[in-house]
């Protein structure tokens, strides 16, 4: 099932406390992104962030997900609580690497 688009304009409103956050269609379903730094997905209506320790610290009982084979992520259910949203979103991404610089082409 793919998520309905609205869905995933509530969910990116629901994560704007967190700074900015950067949604893209991401192979039939959204990637998002903050800082430039890839945190999570949105699929099949469901927010998906990747595993970290400070992730499951602040959602304990959070199931962990396959929405797209081979990919484990940490189901996110509780999306009414933006502070808890925009701790989640920042506490993941400090725990992730940081993006890698492009080169660009021809260089």
């Amino acid at each position: 099932m793919a998520t309905d688009p609205a869905f995933a304009r509530y969910v990116c409103a629901q994560l704007a406390d967190a700074g900015e956050i950067v949604c893209k269609r991401l192979f039939g379903e959204y990637g998002l992104w903050h800082d430039g730094v890839f945190f999570g997905t949105i699929e099949d209506n469901m927010l998906c962030l990747k595993i970290t320790a400070p992730g499951r610290a602040l959602l304990p009982q959070a199931e962990i997900v396959e929405p797209h084979e081979g990919a484990r992520f940490l189901h996110v259910e509780q999306l009414d609580d933006r502070a808890l949203l925009a701790e989640l979103v920042r506490q993941t991404c400090g725990a992730l690497p940081a993006p890698r610089r492009r080169r660009k082409k021809g260089v």
